[in-house]
């Protein structure tokens, strides 16, 4: 039998997760080394995946496949291709730096009503999201993937409600209330969504006799599975409704303004930048996969909602008063550009979501780290409040920058490629919907440099005249980040060679290929006797 890397992978920060959570409530410092270790060990064996698959190979590399529930058809069965392969990347490189970033979010509150916050639990419950989002990657039983894809919203729920932010304007009792409100609408959410494709799921097998999701390709290839049109269309509809929830896709979105804006920076990091990720990647997996047929009939409702987040996002971003709001709101516009990638139904397209949902995790990563480093210092979350930040602390105005200047894809920075590629993805098989989606890039610059000008520049306020400077432990998260931001925006290359391939299978899976570009060639007059071109 060969090593099962897959499961080693998802199985490493389980069990940090498990002994994290068993260290003595008195040792919170060495709970805190042991997760950081666990996810620099899930780092390696992430790492190790991506070496060993293959580009060229077969669409699923590195399977697994064991009977589980042999009564019911579900089986135990992983696989990767290379948009899985980047987006376990994506997720085992942000958790180190979700866990540095973190390292005193836990400790106990020092306040007149002082309580015990639990250190280890806290770091447990991320490596725990962590393990359940790499093996949601890998699934590919549908069943095996439902069951992971909502088990993660019970640690999400409790990291939400439980590690909430302390920058609060009000009382103790009114951030709790916040906390709680936000916690539950994100569990509500979720729930509702997770139900809806529960039913789908179960359709599914009534109609194809198992959960395999090769299996179903198969036969779906070879004819023999009997799919009603309106069928199809009900059970993508089942599916669809949940990923868009968890992307999240206007106008089920509104939890994550809640959510994001009462986490600490780590954990609103954590929502986006990975757990979001998962609702994108299905619609690429499962969608499109095991739906053709009715993605495409459903394609232009999808490319308006699309359009309608990219924008919608940007303006409201452009007017929050609140800067963890804004970056969600901000990342509710991304979401969308990633959604018009997948349904614009190219190759350029979807290469460039893929890309998208790399690149903004890292850039949203690399802003709200410093915003959260910056809120910390400041103890508040209103842009009001700040005020010539780059006089007393450049470094942390610098960096700020700079994940600002990724946020909006400022060529140069790896956000650029995959927006870049989105749009001309979008703009060859629906041009007017490419025209309408450019209006987002405006609006980011907009709300970007309005953010930086309105904290970082102009007179010194007091309450930030003393404000010290990224620390080495803050310099040590950021700096990786940036210099990822710069050195994907130069070379995407290492990125695209692995996406591509699983690109060319999701085109397949749809029957599509890129329209060819309406050019008109004029005939060049003969010269000299020469043959006219």
């Amino acid at each position: 039998m060969s090593f099962p890397l897959l499961t080693v992978t998802a199985a490493v920060p389980a069990v940090g997760a498990i002994l994290t959570a068993a260290v003595p409530a008195a040792r919170r410092t060495a709970a805190k080394w042991l997760a950081l270790l666990f996810s620099l060990a899930t780092l390696a064996l992430a790492v190790l995946v991506a070496i060993r698959f293959e580009p060229g190979g077969d669409r699923y590399q590195l399977t697994e496949s064991r009977s589980w529930i042999a009564d019911f058809g579900v089986r135990y069965e992983l696989g990767v291709d290379g948009i899985a392969v980047a987006l376990i990347a994506l997720t085992a490189l942000l958790i180190p730096f979700v866990i540095a970033a973190g390292w005193h979010d836990a400790d106990p509150l020092e306040t007149s009503s002082s309580r015990w916050r639990p250190t280890q639990g806290f770091f447990a419950l991320i490596l725990l999201v962590e393990a359940m989002v790499i093996i949601s990657f890998e699934a590919t039983d549908v069943f095996l993937f439902y069951i992971f894809f909502e088990a993660m919203l019970i640690p999400m729920y409790f990291l939400i409600g439980g590690f909430g932010d302390r920058a609060h304007s009000g009382s103790d009792e009114n951030a709790a209330a916040q906390r709680s409100y936000a916690a539950v609408k994100f569990l509500l959410y979720n729930l509702v969504g997770g139900l809806i494709m529960l039913a789908a799921v179960i359709g599914l097998y009534v109609v194809a006799g198992n959960f395999s999701l090769q299996e179903i390709a198969a036969a779906r290839a070879a004819g023999t599975l009997d799919m009603a049109t309106n069928t199809e269309r009900l059970l993508f509809l089942g599916f669809f409704f949940a990923f868009a929830v968890k992307a999240p896709l206007w106008p089920l979105h509104t939890w994550l303004p809640n959510a994001m804006g009462e986490s600490t920076a780590p954990v609103a990091v954590l929502i986006t930048a990975v757990v979001d990720k998962v609702g994108t990647f299905a619609m690429l997996r499962f969608c499109l996969g095991l739906f053709p047929d009715a993605s495409k009939w459903a394609t232009p409702v999808i490319l308006v909602l699309a359009l309608i987040s990219i924008v919608y996002g940007a303006l409201v971003a452009v007017g929050q008063r609140d800067i963890k709001r804004l970056v969600a709101y901000a990342s509710i516009s991304h979401f969308g550009f990633i959604i018009l990638g997948i349904f614009a139904m190219t190759s350029q397209g979807q290469s460039g979501a893929t890309l998208y949902m790399v690149n903004h995790g890292i850039s949203t990563a690399a802003l709200m780290l410093v915003a959260g480093f910056l809120i910390s210092r400041r103890g508040s979350r209103l842009i009001a409040d700040y005020g010539g930040v780059q006089k007393v602390a450049p470094v942390l105005a610098g960096t700020f920058l700079i994940g600002g200047l990724a946020t909006l894809s400022l060529p140069g920075l790896a956000p650029f490629v995959s927006e870049f590629l989105v749009l001309v993805g979008t703009f060859a098989r629906y041009p007017v919907v490419g025209v309408i989606a450019t209006i987002g890039i405006v609006l980011a610059a907009l709300y970007t440099l309005v953010l930086y000008q309105r904290t970082m520049t102009g007179p010194v306020k007091e309450e930030v005249r003393a404000m010290p400077d990224l620390r080495l432990r803050e310099v040590l998260v950021v700096a990786p980040l940036i210099v990822l931001l710069i050195g994907l925006g130069v070379y995407p290359k290492v990125l695209t060679d692995i996406v591509n391939p699983a690109v060319e299978y999701t085109m397949s899976d749809v029957k599509l290929t890129d329209p060819k570009p309406e050019v008109a060639v004029e005939a060049v007059p003969a010269k000299n006797g020469e043959a006219a071109k």
